[in-house]
């Protein structure tokens, strides 16, 4: 069975409602940065996803401790969208925007302007050398899972069809604190 997006009053829509015959699955995309003007750089890179998908619904915005060397705070949100492509033109799209922003990919899980992940898609998943869907680590980070189970809150994970809500109730020992909910 397809997720598709419902409304909901938890998440910010972008104020339009699917195109008519539109079929996309929903994909949702993790944003976080921690260098610069975030908030702009989480503004453009939804207006980009906007401009290629169909809809789109916007988690609250959340502050997290980074994982890695020592650095600031990061910010992190989610934006679920109606995906119809295959989910390596999603990829390409989420680089592109994160180049934009003039990311630099120098230190893992270093300081970043954006950093845009595609964390889960539904029924769909994916095995490459370049991308994994489910987000490999969407199980272990309350960053990544809390703002897609706010948008997505009967999302469940589609390798073993366990409940992302229930998933999360594991996590509540990482520290994660709202900044604001949508719209932001």
């Amino acid at each position: 069975m397809k997720a598709m997006l419902r409304t909901s009053e938890k998440g910010r829509d972008w104020g339009q409602a699917p195109p008519q015959g539109s079929r996309g699955e929903v994909v949702v995309v993790g944003l976080g940065g921690n260098v610069g003007e975030v908030r702009e750089a989480f503004g453009q890179a939804l207006e980009g996803l906007r401009k290629r998908s169909s809809f789109g619904r916007v988690s609250s915005l959340f502050r997290s401790h980074p994982i890695g060397p020592p650095q600031p705070d990061f910010l992190n949100a989610a934006v679920a969208i109606a995906w119809p492509h295959d989910l390596l033109d999603l990829l390409a799209l989420t680089r592109a925007l994160e180049r934009a922003a003039l990311r630099r990919r120098e230190v893992r899980w270093g300081p970043r302007t954006l950093d845009l992940d595609i964390l889960w898609a539904g029924s769909r998943t994916a095995r490459t050398s370049s991308l994994i869907v489910p987000h490999p680590r969407l199980l272990e980070r309350r960053f990544a899972l809390e703002p897609l189970v706010q948008i997505l809150p009967d999302a469940a994970d589609p390798l073993t069809g366990r409940s992302l809500a229930r998933t999360l109730l594991s996590l509540e020992n990482q520290p994660l604190t709202v900044v604001q909910h949508p719209p932001w």
